[in-house]
């Protein structure tokens, strides 16, 4: 029996983390253990998910087992699509172009601002009164 290849990815958002890892199949999508239906609500946050495979053509052709953890639910897809990204590009060279074209190799470095003292948050002041 034929040993299929594993190919590897770790993405990251925010303060969101995601271990994927693509193997040949049929085009499932695993999320902590969960179909990718069940893990997200939004119809949205799904298709974020699926970018990189739809850019490649490959969606039918590889199964995607991943782990996420940290952060909120946006996060978290941004982070699962920049695994795939890298796993894709572990699986075929040929799919760099593509990938880098459409922004999926470039880690987004966006991070929440920290809070400042005298202020009720990064930006956000107390209210001001002349007198």
């Amino acid at each position: 029996m034929a040993e299929k290849k594993v190919y590897t990815g770790t993405g990251r958002r925010k303060s969101s983390i995601a271990r994927v890892r693509i193997v040949e199949g049929s085009g499932k999508i695993t999320i902590n253990g969960k179909d990718i239906d069940e893990f997200f609500g939004l119809e949205t946050l799904k298709v974020i998910v699926r970018q990189p495979l739809t850019v490649t053509n490959t969606t039918d052709k590889y199964d995607v087992i991943c782990s996420v953890q940290g952060g909120g639910f946006t996060g978290q897809a941004g982070a699962i699509r920049h695994g795939i990204a890298r796993a894709l590009n572990e699986a075929n060279s040929e799919f760099r172009p593509a990938l880098k074209t459409n922004g999926f190799l470039t880690r987004d470095p966006r991070m929440k601002e920290r809070k400042k003292y005298g202020l009720k948050k990064a930006r956000k002041a107390p209210q001001f009164s002349k007198r």
